[in-house]
């Protein structure tokens, strides 16, 4: 199989799982290339997530590095699956990878827990805040990106509507419902939006305000999409520069409790609902 320029990075995962069970088993590159029957160069394309991976030769390893857990050797083999589009994919070139990347990681969560303290979290934003956000950025993006960029979000939320959907929970500060982008009109239809998907069995919204005082990570943007098993669960964080993803288990661990944290300080879900709708009344 060629090699790829660019891996995604669900590719990476699982290049990075691939290492991570080699090394734990004390296994060289070179032996594992022997096992495979390829060469070492290819090992570490594969580790990179520049190259692929077989189930058949992922279960191989697996079985050699001593590892015994079927549920991770399983989601393993299924993220080596080729063959495999998703919707996402037909944004290639068009858009930056992170936002595709995203997407993915979206779809393949079986679990999410986001928290938000300036902006509405993405999968419940309106067309209109969202076209409001895609025009407040530098360099000023084109209408056409501007226009695939709302396609791609319109997509993106279907991932909690149908189903078998994800659960998910949106931790967002008063600061972000307060906040004017749009105007006042937009606001109001926003926040009615958030109420009308807070009513979805799979969704729940959880508001801290402003008297609750402080938290660890105040400033941050914060995804936890949670993996058919807890080792390929992975954080998503927004930057200027575009999104990190974050799986080391320290990392993970810090974030769980970052949003175990915030879940604690916000209000319950009916007191959350209640607050929101007071905001929108307000306006």
């Amino acid at each position: 199989m060629a090699a790829r320029t660019s891996p995604t990075e669900r590719q990476k995962r699982l290049g990075a799982e691939v290492r991570k069970m080699r090394t734990s088993a004390g296994m060289s590159a070179e032996s594992a290339a022997a096992l495979l029957g390829v060469d070492r160069g290819k090992i570490s394309h594969i580790e990179s997530g520049v190259r692929a991976i077989s189930p058949e030769r992922l279960r191989t390893l697996a079985c050699n590095c001593g590892c015994r857990d079927e549920r991770y050797v399983d989601a393993l083999a299924d993220m080596a699956r080729p063959g495999r589009r998703g919707w996402w994919d037909k944004y290639r070139g068009t858009l930056p990878q992170g936002l595709l990347d995203i997407a993915e990681l979206e779809a393949h969560a079986v679990g999410m827990r986001a928290a938000y303290t300036v902006h509405i979290p993405g999968l419940l934003q309106t067309s209109d805040h969202a076209l409001t956000v895609f025009r407040a950025v530098l360099p000023p993006l084109p209408e056409h990106e501007v226009a695939l960029r709302l396609a791609h979000r319109a997509e993106r939320q279907q991932v909690l509507d149908g189903d078998n959907t994800p659960a998910f929970v949106g931790i967002v500060h008063e600061a972000a419902l307060r906040m004017r982008f749009g105007g006042r009109e937009v606001v109001r239809t926003q926040l009615e939006h958030l109420l009308k998907k807070s009513e979805q069995s799979n969704v729940t919204l959880k508001v801290i305000t402003f008297e609750a005082g402080t938290f660890p990570g105040a400033g941050l943007t914060v995804l936890y999409a949670e993996g058919p098993v807890p080792e390929l669960d992975t954080v998503q964080t927004d930057n200027s520069h575009g999104p990190d993803f974050l799986h080391a288990d320290g990392q993970l661990a810090k974030y769980r409790a970052h949003l175990d944290w915030m879940e604690r300080m916000a209000l319950s879900p009916t007191a959350s609902r209640d607050f929101i709708r007071s905001i929108a009344n307000d306006l």
